[in-house]
């Protein structure tokens, strides 16, 4: 094999990889959340009712702002929240599903915006 197709190679290989942190916990893997794509989440589908960022007033009076979440609730009692699906007691508050990788993006900006997260 040449030099150029082994790294060919090795760059399609890693690239299943990229922008995906793993970290080994027991048998399963889990996947680290990315603050940054947890914000830009966070900006589609919550900022129109939520404060997202660490300063200013929610849109909606009754939807607490982001950076107050993470102090409030336990994170993992959150991740287990949006895993099952949140249910909040005013109706104005839209069924979302998220999938395993979008949680912990929003997971991780959570502890970012709220000064909760490791290396906070």
């Amino acid at each position: 094999m040449t030099a150029r197709w082994m790294a060919a190679l090795a760059a399609l290989t890693l690239g299943g990889c990229a922008g995906e942190a793993v970290r080994q916990t027991g048998t399963e893997p889990v996947v680290m959340g990315s603050a940054d794509r947890g914000a830009m989440l966070v900006q589609q589908k919550c900022a129109g009712c939520h404060s997202i960022e660490r300063t200013g007033d929610s849109p909606m009076a009754s939807a607490p702002p982001f950076r107050a979440m993470g102090v409030l609730y336990p994170v993992s009692d959150l991740q287990e929240a949006f895993a099952e699906g949140v249910v909040t007691a005013h109706p104005a508050m839209p069924a979302f599903e998220l999938q395993s990788t979008d949680i912990a993006d929003l997971i991780a900006y959570l502890e970012r915006v709220s000064g909760t997260g490791p290396g906070v």
